[in-house]
């Protein structure tokens, strides 16, 4: 699945980080790298953006740019 596919409070392993060019080097940049663990905190009212937690510490991301990532889950507790 992919980030945006996550329910609050889902935690789940970073598998891939999919994107091209400077898209995926900010991705990488901001900590989304394969192999670490990342919590979907909240969601917007209107869809978008989504906050999710990663190393400590909470970061937003628009859709757009969740739907990049792919996580597998981990048995994560869901609100």
């Amino acid at each position: 699945m992919t980030l945006n596919e996550m329910k609050v409070g889902q935690s789940g392993i970073i598998t891939a980080v999919n994107g091209e060019g400077v898209l995926r080097c900010r991705l990488l940049d901001m900590g989304l790298i394969p192999n670490t663990k990342v919590t979907l905190e909240k969601i917007a009212p209107m869809g978008d953006p989504i906050e999710i937690r990663i190393r400590g510490y909470e970061l937003t991301l628009r859709i757009h740019d969740a739907k990049k990532i792919e996580v597998s889950a981990d048995g994560g507790d869901v609100l």
